[in-house]
């Protein structure tokens, strides 16, 4: 190389390098000329349509980059009267365009807000952001969109879309408030993350982390046509929820203005369906046993309607297809559909859906079996197998009803235990009263195997059966019915066998004339050729109107009363043969059943031999 042309490279090198270092130098004194608070407030209140309220003048940092840090933001409204407060953040740190500083531009490539606080209004258990000004940066992009939509809904021209320049909005240990006038609410803490977005009419992405109803819950959602998406169009979405209580996906199209429409495919993964329930806040449910589910469906709809098209369910290991509709129109949302099942679970579909509970009684009582304020539901159930317990159940038909005044569960139709069963429970309180109404019908029934399901094997004859009961009365759980229900009980048995009654060994023991306890007597079984049995039930006690078996030669037959939910028992019996059999002459042998359900005891009257 010449040496003049190595001695004006040199040159030249020196000269950028001096330059580079006068513009090092000299940044910090132009930037604390030129981009001064009021130029940073208006770029803020450009784009957000808010008033911006810096506290503190801004400091310049040049190394490692170029940026300004800022303490004690406030976003407000525009009320002269009375301001408030849209989001106000700790510090905001701002990567700054180094040449538009030297034009004396303000240009944010990224922004990262420590500690910010956005508050929500309240109004009508509505959750709203206050308006910023129409002239705002992003709300003038927005309206753009609209426009683009409402010449062309369904194929917008997104050429006209405003492409200015935006970057990256960084989050740290934030926090979402609502705010209804009187006091400030916490929806979400701990909030952290980022929103990047290039572009306006590029692809947005946003990933947040954070802690909302106790639990903690990671966000990542992702648009190729925001603007569109904000402007009231359809625009691809993909959003992915993941917490403890449950996993939820969506991949399709929705619209964030309007009606907000959504379109595309869900799926829902939760270990507990109780759990999800009490997480969301969604509704209550009579138990908190109901166990994991999982659903997967086509969401087609709006702020009025949704449909879940081709709902694949699977609920507590029972797994079901079909369609559900939630509608929200005038009261609370209606829930309602059809499911069909391969096999269903049908403990845990009574534990959802039945309008009492089993299990003691909460405290606040059957408020919390009735909708719980927030769903209705109208759901229709069949299977082709349903399992309670060890028991097995085909063509199940099933309906369920719930809203705040009325809930009912009822099992139409099943082939189960031998034979036909009907089960139905009515929930009402129309006059001010909690009133529960049951009822339950079976024809040739099986009762051993009915018995073995509900685990009440002992003293229940093993022969076929047809049974009816109706019962109607105040309470939250079963329990509460039992005790202060009236209605009625009868039953008629074919052949059979009662196991744990030795007529021989009754007769022995009653012959010595001191009260036994009926356990001794329980080996063996008594063979019965037909029984019939009637009850009229008062205030939860059962009189017996008719309770007669027949054993060969011998009538068994019952009087008294049974305590449905009580433990005591006060009943006369007597043991007599068959008018048939001209030729006894022995008379009636009487006795009185005492003692508990658990622990019932004979005491002879007469003696029979």
């Amino acid at each position: 190389m010449p040496d003049w042309l190595a001695r004006r490279s040199i040159w030249i090198v020196g000269a950028v390098v001096v330059l580079v270092i006068l513009v090092m130098a000299g940044l910090p004194l132009i930037a604390s000329t030129q981009i001064v608070r009021d130029r940073i407030a208006f770029q803020m209140s450009a784009w957000s349509g808010y008033r911006v309220k810096l506290n503190n003048p801004p400091e310049i940092h040049v190394w490692p980059t170029f940026r300004a840090v800022l303490s004690d933001v406030t976003l407000l409204d525009w009320n002269e009267a009375e301001p408030k407060t849209v989001l106000a953040a700790e510090r905001v740190e701002m990567d700054l365009s180094a040449l538009a500083a030297l034009r004396g531009d303000v240009v944010f490539t990224r922004m990262r807000l420590v500690r910010p606080v956005l508050r929500l209004t309240e109004r009508n258990e509505k959750l709203r952001l206050p308006a910023p000004q129409d002239w705002g940066r992003l709300n003038r992009s927005v309206e753009t969109a609209r426009d683009a939509v409402s010449k062309a809904p369904t194929d917008p021209d997104t050429s006209g879309l405003p492409g200015d320049t935006f970057g990256t909005i960084e989050f740290e240990q934030g926090r979402v408030i609502a705010d209804d006038g009187n006091q400030q609410t916490n929806i979400v803490t701990s909030l952290s993350g980022s929103l990047e977005w290039p572009a306006l009419n590029r692809q947005v992405a946003l990933l947040a982390s954070g802690i909302w109803h106790g639990e903690s819950v990671s966000l990542t959602a992702s648009s190729t046509q925001p603007l569109i998406l904000l402007g009231g169009g359809r625009a691809p979405l993909t959003f992915s929820l993941q917490a403890a209580p449950a996993n939820v996906s969506f991949t399709g199209s929705a619209s964030l203005a309007g009606d907000n429409f959504i379109d595309g495919q869900l799926k829902i993964a939760a270990p507990s369906l109780a759990g999800l329930i009490d997480w969301t806040h969604a509704l209550s449910l009579p138990t908190n046993s109901v166990g994991p589910v999982e659903l997967s469906a086509r969401i087609v709809g709006d702020v009025r309607r949704l449909k879940f098209e081709d709902t694949a369910l699977n609920i507590a290991g029972s797994s079901g297809n079909g369609l559900i509709d939630v509608s929200f129109s005038a009261g609370d949302p209606l829930v309602a559909g059809t499911l069909a099942f391969d096999t269903l679970n049908l403990p845990a579909l009574i534990q959802a859906f039945s309008p009492i509970s089993t299990g003691p009684t909460n405290a606040e009582g059957l408020s919390q079996s009735i909708g719980g304020g927030d769903f209705d539901f109208d759901l229709r159930f069949s299977a082709a197998n349903a399992t309670f317990g060890n028991a097995t159940l085909t063509n199940v038909a099933a309906a369920a009803k719930v809203n705040d005044e009325l809930a009912t569960f009822d099992i139409s139709d099943a082939t189960a235990f031998g034979g036909t069963i009907q089960f139905g429970v009515r929930a009402d309180r129309t006059e001010g009263r909690e009133t529960v109404e049951l009822r339950m019908v079976g024809e040739r029934i099986d009762l051993s195997r009915l018995a073995a399901a509900l685990g009440r094997e002992r003293l229940v004859p093993q022969a076929p059966c047809t049974f009816s009961l109706a019962l109607k009365g105040p309470g939250a759980d079963l329990q509460s019915v039992l005790r202060s229900g009236s209605g009625t009980v009868s039953a008629s048995l074919g052949p059979g066998t009662i196991s744990g009654l030795n007529l021989d060994a009754f007769f022995e023991h009653s012959a010595a004339g001191e009260f036994f306890p009926l356990s001794a007597i329980e080996e063996g079984s008594l063979p019965i050729d037909g029984a019939e049995f009637k009850a009229s039930i008062t205030k939860g006690v059962a009189g017996l109107e008719t309770a007669v078996a027949r054993s060969g030669a011998y009538t068994i037959s019952l009087d008294g009363l049974v305590p449905l939910a009580g433990r005591a028992l006060a009943l006369y019996g007597r043991i007599s043969e068959s008018a048939e059999d001209e030729a006894s002459e022995e008379a009636p042998l009487s006795f009185f059943v005492g003692g508990s359900w658990s622990a019932p005891f004979i005491a002879p009257l007469t003696n029979y031999r």
